[in-house]
């Protein structure tokens, strides 16, 4: 019986050690657990801590560019700051050398693009101080392509500069596109789709004239060529620029050629027409025939050397040449001949057109390209 009761108080014993070495290994485990987690509680701080520290450096930058951006003429928006703030770099204009950037921005081809850029930030719009005449940048480059491109005839044509009415990006544009009708007389014409360079006789009153000028574009000297594309048999001609003539007066029947209205026209007279008798002098498509007048006497259906008629579809060519003083004729890139001389002073573009029975006339004016080398302007 002793030797059972010590068996049973042995093997109690061996449990109670085994019970502490397991609890003591427990202990070990989350006394290792604890240290990771204190470890990992650093590491989570100092990274927190770095966090913090970026935080405050970003909002820093935010503030210096905000004071820049105040400062600066253009304003850029600065982005809230999330995890990551991207900085693009901001190009101050005012420490470029103007010529520079005037000489980047040549390379843009026309008078819309060039206002495109003006929208684009004031420094390019806005006058600027340093230049003679306070011009902006577009404007120095409108003004340098202008006079680059543009002969002394061309320039001659086109209006001058004037101080706040009338800038030299305007004046672009009107070179880039010149050759439109943009004065219509009578009241039985319109332009095509809303197109200022294409007009067609219109109404319900056939055989009634009206006339539709390119009154922007007046040639004072050297040769101008253009090219009109035809519809029907209208009357392709030149006439004198008059500028104060109020074509809203004028919604009925109408031509240079109408007695009635001669008063009208010689009450425009300018002393830049000088003393040529021709005042307006036309080609007429359907048999090719000239007519001329001076506002007092009418030259009517004149034949010349080398004239023909016309018909829809073809391009009727003019060459006004005031060194000469001589007006010729061209279809669909061959010339007929001189068919008028002794013209001098300021002279128009313009197209009479008619509603006909058969078929109501049409005429587009577009800049062409001299099919000979007689000495005009050509694009």
């Amino acid at each position: 019986m002793a030797d059972d009761r010590r068996a049973k108080r042995l093997k109690q014993s061996e449990d109670v050690t085994a019970i502490i070495v397991q609890r003591e290994r427990k202990i070990a485990e989350l006394e290792s657990e604890i240290a990771q987690l204190h470890s990992g509680t650093l590491a989570a701080n100092q990274e927190v801590a770095q966090l913090r520290g970026r935080i405050a450096e970003l909002e820093s930058e935010n503030e210096r560019l905000r004071r820049h951006g105040r400062r600066e003429e253009c304003s850029h928006e600065v982005l809230p700051v999330v995890t990551e703030v991207i900085v693009a770099t901001a190009v101050d204009l005012s420490r470029v050398d103007t010529s520079i950037v005037a000489q980047i921005s040549s390379f843009l081809g026309t008078a819309r693009e060039l206002l495109n850029l003006a929208l684009t930030c004031k420094s390019f719009g806005r006058p600027t101080p340093s230049t003679a005449l306070n011009w902006s940048l577009v404007e120095e480059v409108a003004r340098h392509a202008l006079c680059s491109r543009a002969s002394d005839d061309e320039m001659g044509s086109l209006p001058p500069y004037v101080i706040g009415s009338m800038t030299w990006l305007s004046i672009l544009h009107r070179f880039d596109h010149p050759l439109l009708f943009d004065v219509l007389f009578g009241g039985y014409i319109e332009h095509r789709n809303g197109v200022k360079n294409t007009v067609r006789a219109t109404g319900e009153s056939y055989e009634s004239d009206s006339v539709a000028v390119s009154g922007s574009y007046v040639m004072s000297s050297g040769a101008h060529y253009v090219e009109f594309l035809i519809t029907g048999t209208p009357y392709i001609g030149i006439v004198r620029p008059m500028p104060g003539l109020d074509a809203g007066a004028y919604q009925g029947d109408f031509q240079w050629f109408n007695v009635g209205l001669f008063p009208d026209f010689l009450a425009q007279r300018s002393d830049d027409w000088g003393n040529s008798e021709v005042h307006a002098c036309e080609y007429d498509c359907e048999n090719g025939k000239m007519s001329f007048t001076d506002w007092d006497d009418d030259q009517f259906d004149i034949e010349w050397e080398g004239m023909e008629s016309c018909q829809s579809g073809d391009t009727l060519g003019m060459l006004l040449d005031l060194e000469q003083g001589t007006l010729t004729v061209y279809k669909n890139n061959r010339r007929l001949g001189v068919m008028k001389t002794e013209l001098s002073g300021p002279y128009c573009w313009y197209a009479s057109l008619v509603n006909r029975l058969s078929v109501a006339d049409a005429v587009s004016i577009k800049r062409g390209t001299l099919p000979d080398s007689d000495g005009a302007t050509t694009n």
